[in-house]
């Protein structure tokens, strides 16, 4: 490690050569701990990283790039003298040399408190708000990338969120969210989580709101299940996640919002997407089930209108999908339920009871169909008789959180 440093400090023809077996050396977490106890080799680094010769410079910012990798905090926090020239070069002419201190300041930014503390008074986000308006897709993708480390720290919600609701990166981050289909999925993918970050903080929900956060991306959602299955691209379950995901924290944060959305669309657009990934990517069952939770909790207009299309069958097929799915499955149902005698009507056409019984058997503490059956009792108590319920509620009673509530069916 030594002999790498003294090659590369040597002012020779040969720098460049030495500067590349100092990056694959530094892939080598022994090397990288031992290369940043070394007496100025972070200063000799920085020294070649701010060179005037360009092939020098992209060298060297490859060989900080592999130190940003590391998982060592001491290793991170060796680089902290670094970080205000990688800021400076975000405003840089090259592309690539842009996007490779993009991510090298957004792994730095996960392993060491110091450095975020230090990048907020050097002015990060204003840098930032200022990239976000770059036309390059791999640019957007590095931002993405950093803007997303930073969201998930420990302290964002009261040191970097309300930073980031002052300046314009919001507004844009929901354009590029909204454009990922035309503009590039990468960069939507990376700020769609984002706002995810932002959403689950607790601190802006009506601050992306008053941006039309809500209609904009039950927008999107319409765009991709109009995709479907024709011309989705590839990966693009990487952004319904979180776009679902956004969709779901956000009513469930703001009560009434529903109100914005009531579009029957959105419902046959979620069950179709649904069934695009139900095959290769089950676990988007579960978000799609959140946001309908979210959507039929209070609002009749979506209880109604899953019923009037007709999607009921196609909700109850998704009840065996995982124990999860079972619990939001029937807490949709619940949620139906709830709102009338006339709704109980409609569940009481399809098969439900017989879906439920098998249900009554999960290890969950809040059972939902124990909260579903009184409302269906009206309609079904004799049918939950003849099909062996009664002796599925018994099985609950030696379960002290349950007892109470089979002993009262």
């Amino acid at each position: 490690v030594l002999e790498l440093l003294r090659g590369v400090q040597k002012g020779s023809d040969d720098r460049k050569r030495w500067l590349s077996h100092l990056r694959w050396a530094l892939q080598n977490k022994e090397t990288q701990q031992k290369f940043v106890r070394l007496d100025g080799s972070i200063r000799t680094l920085i020294g070649l990283f701010t060179s005037s010769l360009a092939d020098i410079q992209m060298e060297a910012a490859r060989c900080l790039h592999e130190l940003s990798h590391s998982s060592d905090p001491a290793v991170a926090e060796a680089c902290l003298p670094v970080t205000s020239y990688l800021l400076t070069y975000l405003s840089g002419h090259s592309i690539e040399f842009t996007e490779l201190c993009l991510y090298t300041l957004g792994n730095l930014v996960v392993e060491s408190q110091a450095i975020r503390k230090q990048l907020l008074p050097q002015g990060i986000i204003p840098v930032l708000a200022s990239c976000i308006q770059s036309p390059h897709e791999a640019v957007l993708e590095g931002l993405g990338y950093l803007l997303s480390q930073l969201l998930q720290a420990k302290e964002a919600p009261t040191e970097i969120i309300p930073l980031v609701l002052d300046s314009v990166l919001p507004q844009h981050m929901l354009r590029l969210v909204c454009s990922g289909l035309k503009a590039g999925l990468g960069a939507a993918v990376e700020f769609a989580w984002c706002l995810h970050y932002i959403i689950c903080s607790h601190t802006a929900d009506a601050a992306l709101l008053t941006l039309g956060a809500l209609p904009a991306l039950v927008s999107l959602l319409l765009d991709l299940a109009s995709e479907m299955p024709q011309d989705a691209p590839e990966g693009l379950e990487l952004l319904v996640c979180p776009v679902l995901r956004c969709l779901g924290n956000l009513l469930a944060e703001e009560s009434g919002c529903e109100a914005q959305i009531q579009d029957e669309r959105l419902l046959i657009a979620l069950f179709l997407v649904l069934e695009h990934f139900f095959q290769q990517h089950p676990f988007l069952i579960q978000e799609g089930l959140w946001l309908l939770n979210n959507l039929t909790a209070d609002e009749p207009f979506f209880c109604s209108a899953l019923l009037s299309l007709g999607l009921l069958p196609a909700l109850l097929q998704l009840l065996p999908c995982s124990q999860m799915a079972t619990v939001l499955v029937l807490t949709i149902l619940c949620n139906i339920a709830e709102k009338g005698p006339a709704y109980c009507q409609h569940l009481h056409q399809q098969p439900v009871l017989p879906l439920l019984l098998p249900t009554l058997s999960l290890p969950d503490p809040e059972v939902p169909a124990l909260l579903l059956l009184p409302s269906l009792f009206t309609q079904t108590a004799a049918d939950f008789l003849r099909q062996g319920g009664h002796g599925a509620l018994e099985q609950h009673q030696s379960t002290p959180q349950l007892q109470e509530r089979a002993q009262a069916l």
